[in-house]
């Protein structure tokens, strides 16, 4: 075999050759890399997990005597819990918006552009960093959550399949906010323009209280927007009852969300920078 052949034939032009393999392999070396700059920064990684755990218990014990009578019997701890892993991981998905900004401002994407990277590589590391933080957020409320009260009335399989549910939507709201921050190229925009994204998804939804309880006028939205029926699914999967509507208008949701949001975000980091 010649010198010439050899060099066609090492992994790293294999590598190069098959552009899903590339991709691949970028994925995991920017979700690396996020993890590092995420693990040395410890007080922005406590304080990620400490506002959660306040949420829990501000939640659990402020308004859990007011709003018990309006549950039909279900501890309003174990009706809250299914609301608070959305409601914290969608505030979550903030920290998706304002990193990548930082990257488009600081110039690491433009970095990256320079390197024979995968487009969607940089992106779906990003995510999927988001995505394991975001796992070890949920260990710790659930954690927190079980020593409050919480308690499962169907089994660990269903709520499991809750928590990979709500790590689902948590994937499809960080597509989103890539989006968002690749648009403003600027973390303080991105913080700000956030927020009116979130709070009705959140607060308009039904992870605090039955939407029963609020307006007719804004019954329809709060029924049938993104977390609440992620919030209605799990919270079937953890205390039972009707599962199945729920379930498939939550993956419903999240699905599109990325096919929507994911090609789009490409799109726009290739014009980031």
């Amino acid at each position: 075999m010649t010198e010439a052949n050899a060099t066609a034939y090492t992994p790293e032009s294999f590598r190069h050759r098959i552009p899903v393999v590339g991709a691949f392999h970028d994925t995991i070396a920017i979700t690396k890399r996020n993890i590092i700059s995420l693990r040395r920064n410890p007080r922005f990684f406590m304080f990620t997990m400490v506002q959660p755990v306040i949420f829990v218990i501000l939640f659990r014990y402020v308004f859990g005597g007011a709003l018990a009578s309006t549950l039909g019997g279900v501890p309003y701890v174990d009706y809250l819990m299914p609301g608070i892993f959305a409601q914290t991981v969608t505030f979550g998905a903030i920290t998706t918006g304002i990193s990548m900004a930082t990257d488009v401002q600081s110039g690491v994407l433009e970095r990256f552009r320079s390197l024979p990277m995968a487009r969607s590589g940089v992106l779906t590391g990003r995510t999927t960093a988001d995505l394991m933080r975001n796992i070890l957020v949920i260990i710790l409320i659930s954690g927190v959550g079980f020593a409050v009260g919480f308690r499962i009335h169907t089994n660990w399989a269903m709520f499991f399949c809750a928590l990979l549910l709500v790590l689902f939507w948590a994937y499809a709201l960080s597509w989103v906010f890539s989006l968002v921050g690749l648009a403003l190229k600027d973390p303080e925009t991105t913080q700000a323009a956030s927020f009116p994204i979130i709070a009705p998804l959140v607060f308009a939804s039904s992870a605090f209280v039955p939407v029963s309880t609020m307006p007719s006028w804004l019954q329809g939205w709060a029924t049938y927007q993104p977390v609440s029926v992620t919030v209605s699914a799990a919270r079937a999967l953890c205390l039972g009852g009707p599962t199945a509507s729920f379930l498939l208008q939550s993956l419903a949701w999240c699905t599109g969300i990325i096919l929507v949001c994911a090609p789009l975000a490409v799109r726009v980091y290739r014009r980031a920078v």
